[in-house]
């Protein structure tokens, strides 16, 4: 019986073992390094084996690191063997599920194996990236315990946190604040830091015994990622590097996009990215390159870096002093603008102290398109501080702060100025603006490359534009192109915009598009009796047996074509179709009843490119009345004051013949009076004479 249960006992010890329940440094260790926690990277499963250094970035190390109870991760770089040997590759995705190392492996032959750099006493825990965290410190009298201290908040300080960022590999520190990556837990480290912030490790500061710490105040720290932007206008713009394992390097231009364009600018306290192109080196040099599917969404650019050579660098242009934040895209959200780069607090802006040309600029600032929505409060609430100037732009400037600005007294609460500017994107070389070559702006306007586009990610442009659906894609230019810009298809379909899903790339031919909405939108309205073609936006009244007819027409686009005119009523739905005659038709209906009450519209149909398009007007609401006395009223109206104007001009004609008559009689007795007054006087003047 006692031989059965040692010999069970051993079983369930190797099945333990053979499950990987076992102590991760009986498999795991770092050698050839100046500590434990530095090395070549070496895993036992049957022999001990190096690791291939093959996709590694930061973010597969820091299972390493844990697993050797070491500090935080600072470099995961190769190390070039003389031939080829026989290694472990370990897959990513099993070691970032939390899986041990030695459960992740599988054979392989390199001559490339990883050297792997841990810190060796301290660490930062519960952040959002390794640059961020909770401060833990372990003895370095005793480096295999498993003894980690928080920090007190009170024993620390800047020139502390500098040493612990320096340290850790991170850029400078930006955040301070106790309690910000959780409370602190016992126990806590006993000792109160001394450093004069040029020291190379935490452990190298001097140092002194302290009486008391606050509950729950331990040291959150934030270190700035190591990143810069070198060679442009500004700090926010120019090529790309990193600080990874000591040394700043360029990064490639493969895979990037304006999406994770975005988290450098946010990393570097810019606004939002404007534009991510490529540029070419004349001979090819060390660089970095992310790995792609890493998510710079989740991690920060350093944890996604590996080691590669390349020409091809990448150029990023980022907005100095505004940013949409909160919004669908790049181009929408609340407007943020930042006066001073020194303090790095961006402020929201007043909607009263804003108007159309005011967003034209920030539009144009930020590589979008015109304009489309500016209301308040569209993108979250407006926090304070708020921007305490008004601006006063003419709509030509290149920057928003170039516009000139006055103070302002008030701002209503909660109104921030929200914006929607349109995308940058447009079809060219057609026969509308819904047919022809894509082309997106990314700093400038550039052609779209044709790898495989299928109508799903060809609707997304043609609504962008407004333009419907997608009806075809299609290839133009079989030269092989170098400036153009590739689609990422996994980014459209999860709902970006097209601006955010490209990236610079090469291609044999250009993307043709064509979108369901080529043609106008037709015109419809209603003649009567009078041959005046109205179209009321109310509706149109006719009476009861008379004439009128439906015109429908469109603006000169395509010859030929057809108009069917479709009517819809309570109880019955008809169309009508008739061949466009200089791009219109007329639908006559010769006596009006009361069954012609309801809505109208003109439906213009073509054939183009292969493809039969439609366009449709508004809708036209008409109806019939059984008698209409206004017209009737108004021509007795009429009548009436005509037959007054005849009578009386009659009346006053009447009257002046016979005034003329009476005249004339009144001048024939004054002629035969004068007549007989003249003979007296001559026969008075001869019997004078005589």
């Amino acid at each position: 019986m006692v031989h059965l249960l040692v010999l069970l006992l051993m079983l369930w010890s190797s099945g333990l073992q053979a499950n990987g329940n076992y102590n991760s440094t009986e498999s795991v260790r770092m050698v050839g390094g100046k500590s434990h926690c530095a090395g070549r990277l070496e895993v036992k499963r049957d022999v001990w084996k190096p690791v291939s250094h093959h996709l590694w970035t930061l973010k597969e190390a820091v299972a390493a690191c844990r697993e050797l109870d070491c500090g935080s991760v600072v470099s995961a770089q190769p190390e070039d063997e003389s031939s080829i040997i026989s290694v472990w590759r370990i897959s990513s995705n099993c070691v970032q599920s939390g899986s041990a190392l030695r459960k992740c492996v599988t054979y392989d032959f390199s001559s490339s194996i990883l050297n792997l750099t841990c810190s060796d006493f301290i660490r930062l825990v519960n952040g959002t990236s390794l640059c961020s965290g909770r401060l833990e410190v372990k003895p370095n009298q005793s480096p295999q315990s498993k003894q980690w201290s928080s920090v007190c908040e009170a024993d620390f300080d800047l020139q502390d946190a500098e040493v612990v960022c320096r340290e850790l590999g991170c850029g400078a520190p930006s955040v301070l604040q106790g309690a910000l990556y959780g409370e602190v837990e016992a126990p806590v480290w006993t000792k109160e830091f001394q450093c004069e912030g040029h020291e190379s490790a935490l452990l190298d500061c001097r140092s002194s015994e302290r009486n008391t710490c606050s509950s729950g105040r331990a040291v959150g720290l934030t270190c700035s990622e190591p990143v810069r932007l070198v060679g442009g206008e500004s700090r926010c713009a120019g090529r790309l590097e990193v600080k990874h394992q000591g040394n700043w390097r360029p990064v490639d231009n493969s895979v990037w996009t304006l999406k994770e364009a975005a988290f450098v600018c946010k990393e570097l306290h810019c606004g939002s990215a404007v534009s991510a192109v490529e540029s070419v080196e004349s001979s090819v040099r060390s660089v970095w390159k992310v790995r792609p599917h890493c998510g710079l969404s989740r991690s920060a650019l350093r944890e996604c870096l590996s080691s590669a050579s390349s020409r091809s660098l990448l150029n990023l242009t980022c907005s100095d002093s505004i940013r949409l934040v909160n919004g669908n895209s790049l181009c929408s959200g609340r407007l943020e603008v930042k006066s001073n780069q020194s303090d790095q607090r961006w402020s929201s802006m007043c909607e009263a102290d804003f108007d159309l040309q005011d967003a034209e600029v920030v539009c144009r600032e930020l590589g979008c398109g015109a304009p489309s929505v500016l209301q308040g409060a569209l993108y979250g609430e407006v926090k304070a501080p708020v921007w305490t100037k008004e601006f006063q732009c003419e709509g030509h400037e290149s920057a928003l702060l170039d516009c000139r600005s006055s103070e302002r007294n008030t701002c209503s609460p909660d109104r921030a100025v929200e914006l929607t500017c349109s995308e940058p994107v447009r079809l060219v070389g057609g026969e509308s603006r819904c047919a022809g070559t894509l082309e997106v702006k990314q700093g400038d306007w550039r052609r779209v490359g044709n790898t495989d586009w299928t109508l799903k990610e060809a609707a997304v442009a043609c609504g962008e534009m407004d333009c419907g659906s997608a009806v075809s894609v299609g290839r133009g230019k079989k030269s092989p192109d170098k400036n153009v810009l590739l689609i990422r298809y996994n980014f459209v379909q999860s709902g970006s915009v097209l601006r955010e899903s490209v990236t610079p790339g090469f291609a044999f031919f250009i993307l043709t598009l064509t979108c369901s909405d080529l043609l106008l939108q037709p015109n419809i309205c209603v003649s009567t009796m009078d041959g005046v073609c109205e179209a009321q936006q109310q509706g149109f009244q006719v009476s009861k047996g008379s004439n009128f007819t439906i015109c429908c027409s469109i603006q000169p686009q395509y010859p030929g074509g057809s108009f069917q005119l479709t009517f819809t009523s309570i109880n019955s739905a008809q169309k009508y179709t008739q061949p466009a005659v200089n791009h219109s038709a007329n639908f006559l209906f010769p006596d009006a009843e009361p069954a012609h009450q309801g809505s109208y519209s003109c439906v213009y149909h073509i054939l183009v490119f292969s493809h039969n398009f439609s366009s449709e007007s508004r809708l036209l609401s008409l109806t019939v009345s059984e008698s209409d006395p206004e017209p009737l009223i108004m021509k007795m109206v009429i009548l009436l004051m005509t037959l007054l104007l005849v009578n009386t001009v009659l009346y006053f004609y009447r009257k002046a013949i016979i005034g003329q008559k009476a005249g004339r009689q009144e001048n024939i007795q004054l002629d035969y009076y004068n007549m007989g007054v003249s003979a007296a006087e001559r026969g008075q003047s001869a019997g004078v004479c005589d």
